[in-house]
């Protein structure tokens, strides 16, 4: 089942924005606008899977907006690819998961795409 998370424009250039499309209560992916692009990843860190990368409501970046942090952990992503360049998981890489972009430019997801998986 998709799920429509908003209209692209929503998501500043050089911003980043967390979701709970699967009404868990708590933001389960974000979405990252940069280089004119939108990526979306699981919310969570690969250091320690199920650590919320965030530090409070949708602050993912780094202050300067280069590159994705985790709060828990200080590790370091880049924002295209979700290699982790810094940290104590240096070499690991976020979980993408898959975007969809609406005709009319809204984003959306697969439910599918972002279930938790067992550990």
């Amino acid at each position: 089942m998709r799920v429509r998370l908003c209209h692209a424009q929503h998501i500043p250039a050089g911003g980043a924005r967390g979701f709970d499309p699967a009404g868990s209560g708590r933001d389960t992916m974000f979405v990252v606008r940069s280089t004119g692009a939108w990526r979306a990843w699981r919310n969570s860190c690969p250091h320690w899977q199920g650590t919320p990368m965030a530090w409070r409501k949708d602050a993912y970046l780094t202050g300067d907006g280069r590159q994705i942090r985790c709060s828990a952990h200080g590790a370091l992503f880049d924002l295209e690819s979700g290699l982790c360049t810094l940290g104590p998981c240096v070499g690991e890489s976020l979980t993408p998961v898959p975007l969809i972009q609406t005709a009319d430019g809204h984003l959306e997801v697969d439910l599918g795409d972002i279930q938790e998986t067992p550990q």
